[in-house]
């Protein structure tokens, strides 16, 4: 009787212990995993050259005011130019292992758990290093409609309007840029828009 009733003690010590054991090892995952993805999370990054100015460009973790956030460690996943890559960030500053060779257009990606930041630069090479400049989504709407409505005004331009555009876009897909991105950087800056 009495081992019986001492396996009976061992299965109400037993499971209690073990359910505490269970229970306090998933909240100890659940707050390290909310701690880290808060910590670790950044929804806005700028594009720089790289300090060793070795024709390579950084991408900089920042917050919405485009300061650095220095405390960023880690790997991101980030889609440059239609292409996934992962980029590892040491105090918010990631370079990127490609070299720019000449000038060219660079569309970068990065998506978080909350959002997608989406952004076009066009890179400048100069014999000083590389520029980038931030190209906005409405450059790409506005310029050939300015373009159209000048030429539409001016019947004699019509032409001349339509050259450039095609011109626009010839220029536009010689240094990079293909439709497909072209597509994305508009539909990226229409859902930041509202």
């Amino acid at each position: 009787m009495l081992p019986k009733r001492q396996k009976q003690l061992n299965h109400m010590i037993f499971f209690p212990m073990m359910l505490s054991l269970v229970l306090l090892h998933l909240s100890t995952n659940a707050h390290i995993k909310e701690h880290t993805s808060s910590n670790m999370q950044f929804n806005n990054f700028i594009v720089k050259e790289s300090l060793l100015k070795n024709n390579k460009i950084a991408i900089i973790a920042c917050n919405t005011q485009e300061k650095p956030l220095e405390n960023i460690q880690g790997t991101f996943l980030f889609t440059v130019n239609g292409f996934k890559q992962s980029v590892s960030l040491n105090n918010g500053v990631a370079i990127l292992p490609q070299q720019i060779d000449q000038s060219t257009f660079i569309y970068l990606r990065h998506k978080n758990e909350d959002s997608a930041q989406g952004k076009l630069y066009y890179l400048i090479k100069s014999e000083n290093g590389i520029k980038p400049i931030k190209i906005s989504w409405w450059v790409f709407i506005a310029a050939p409609l300015a373009l159209i409505c000048i030429g539409s005004l001016f019947r004699r331009f019509i032409i001349i309007a339509i050259i450039l555009v095609i011109s626009f876009f010839i220029f536009n897909s010689r240094n990079g840029l293909s439709l497909p991105i072209l597509l994305d950087t508009l539909f990226d800056g229409l859902r930041n828009f509202s």
